[in-house]
């Protein structure tokens, strides 16, 4: 399986609350609706919890400041990527998709990459 894993900042207007709720109750309904043409196999919201929970372990790492979520999805494999280059419908899924990131996510400070699981146990 092939994963994105997606670590999200909330733009700065919004509340910790705020951008959650939205996070699920609207952009995870629209990447619903947009599965079958994007191909994603899963797709997962890790929703981070209240500051002060991870402040201990955060500072016995010297740790950066936390995400306000991780989005996860899945695919089959990246010849499923390739296929979706090449599907005006998953081009159109994508730009909808990314329109409404830009409401929610400050972009320039959510890090995303690809990558392959390697299950430990």
């Amino acid at each position: 399986m092939i994963k994105l894993t997606f670590c999200l900042m909330r733009l700065p207007h919004l509340t910790r609350a705020q951008f959650q709720d939205y996070w699920i109750n609207t952009h995870g309904p629209l990447v619903a609706s947009v599965r079958d043409r994007l191909r994603i196999q899963r797709y997962v919201q890790l929703h981070s919890s209240a500051p002060e929970l991870s402040q201990d372990i955060r500072g016995s790492r010297q740790a950066p400041e936390e995400y306000d979520g991780v989005a996860q999805l899945w695919w089959t494999s990246f010849d499923d990527l390739a296929a979706i280059n090449s599907d005006p419908a998953a081009q159109d899924a994508g730009r909808l998709l990314l329109e409404d990131e830009r409401r929610f996510i400050d972009l320039p400070r959510s890090p995303l990459w690809w990558g392959e699981e390697k299950a430990i146990f």
